[in-house]
């Protein structure tokens, strides 16, 4: 594909949230066509982006990271919107993260100079689309995790066969008992180090691992979770140091999801004969959200003292469709359309219909349920008297990944919900 279908591409109304007569148009012009949201202007249900908010997340995160003398490597798989992807890019971060070589495609067409693949690679058609890119673009980096010996051999039988001009640079993954992926001591992690170091086909360039499965926003235990994991990854850069086994200049030292990343800082701050880049890989920062997030967001506030730290920059607007019985309103948007997979969509707002005007929802509105297209929006009668059909209610979310996936591209905002711009998706 040519940089344009990635960056630029045309988007029109075969896509969900485009308004039904328009003609395609550029990404690049949907600003310039004049929509608002509360006007109607856009079919709903439709998700936004508010532009401010996430103007103030991608540069309150690359700040986090910066002043505590680490990169930031955004995992791409959050979006997997090539304009966001560029967008991190030009606000600092050292590179992406992808979870696959099919996501890193995507990344390097958005202009990455450096993609990380958190994942171990062990299928040979996905080493050679990264040998290949190597040829292709040889002044980026590519870099993917091992974790046993097992996929060591895979990888050393294929480079047998091709030959390449050039070795992978991997790497080694810790993990912990009952976790995912990973070494799960350091034993059996500085014994793959050696063989790693031995080996023609790879480089071992660093040390990864993955703190965010157990994250639970409570302080204390959060802590306990993640100390041994972080003791494992310093223990093992340092005994990799102390055995010449690293075979680059600079070590890399990576962790930081999006619930906990400030708890695993001090592990990418140690010390070693090599210099160090300490990488954070969140990716839910982007547009953070209303409820998981949130939450985590408010114990990091907590233990560093950083105020309000990330706001939640993405919203589901949809339509009151039904009012069937008191207490209860149907909305024209479902699993088809937002996130559910940690807890149901918030009512945050309402716009009666044929304004502009915006109202706080209840704080007892829940959504019970989704269907595929409907939600259904909770609350006592008196709270739902004022509620139309007709009448738009603003969602917010709880995990980001799992909204963006449902969407091919999405409306960027103002303050007044003018679409200012525009992002799309490559899932």
């Amino acid at each position: 594909m040519k940089p344009d279908d990635y960056l630029d591409p045309w988007i029109d109304a075969s896509q969900k949230g485009f308004p039904h007569h328009s003609a395609p148009v550029r990404r690049s012009q949907i600003g310039a066509q004049g929509w608002n949201v509360l006007a109607g202007d856009l079919p709903l249900p439709l998700a936004v982006i508010k532009r401010d908010v996430l103007r103030h997340n991608l540069a309150w995160m690359q700040d986090f990271a910066q002043s505590r003398g680490l990169g930031l490597a955004p995992h791409g798989k959050t979006s997997m919107s090539p304009q966001l992807f560029r967008m991190q890019l030009d606000a600092g971060a050292w590179g992406m993260t992808f979870a696959t070589v099919t996501q890193m495609r995507a990344g390097l067409a958005a202009g990455a100079p450096r993609c990380l693949i958190a994942n171990q690679v062990v299928a040979d058609i996905d080493l050679d689309c990264i040998a290949a890119s190597l040829r292709i673009q040889p002044d980026v980096r590519l870099i993917f995790l091992v974790d046993s010996l097992a996929q060591l051999e895979l990888i050393e039988a294929w480079h047998a066969k091709q030959a390449p001009a050039r070795a992978f640079e991997v790497l080694l993954e810790i993990g912990i008992p009952g976790g995912r992926t990973g070494c799960r001591d350091l034993g059996s992690a500085l014994q793959l180090a050696q063989r790693l170091h031995t080996s023609s086909a790879v480089q071992l360039v660093g040390v990864e691992c993955y703190e965010g499965l157990a994250a639970s926003a409570d302080s204390a235990r959060d802590q306990a979770y993640v100390r041994p994991l972080m003791d494992l990854l310093q223990a093992l850069a340092l005994a990799c140091d102390a055995q010449n086994l690293f075979d680059s200049a600079e070590v890399l030292l990576s962790a930081g999801g999006s619930a906990i990343f400030d708890l695993v800082v001090p592990g990418l701050q140690t010390r070693l004969r090599r210099s160090v880049q300490g990488l954070l890989r969140s990716g839910c920062y982007v547009t953070h959200d209303q409820g998981n997030y949130k939450r985590m967001m408010s114990a990091v506030a907590q233990r560093t003292g950083c105020g309000t730290g990330l706001e939640a920059a993405m919203e589901v607007w949809a339509r009151v469709q039904s009012c069937p019985e008191p207490g209860l309103a149907i909305l024209a948007a479902g699993k088809r359309d937002l996130s559910y997979d940690i807890e149901m969509p918030i009512a945050l707002a309402v716009c009666a219909r044929g304004t502009r005007l915006l109202q706080a929802a209840p704080a007892q509105w829940k959504v019970s349920k989704l269907n595929d297209q409907h939600a259904y929006l909770m609350g006592s009668d008196a709270q739902h008297q004022a509620l139309q059909v007709g009448d738009l209610v603003c969602l917010g979310i709880s995990h980001p990944c799992t909204t963006f996936d449902k969407w091919r591209w999405m409306p960027l905002v103002d303050a007044d919900y003018n679409v200012v711009d525009a992002i799309v998706t490559c899932f």
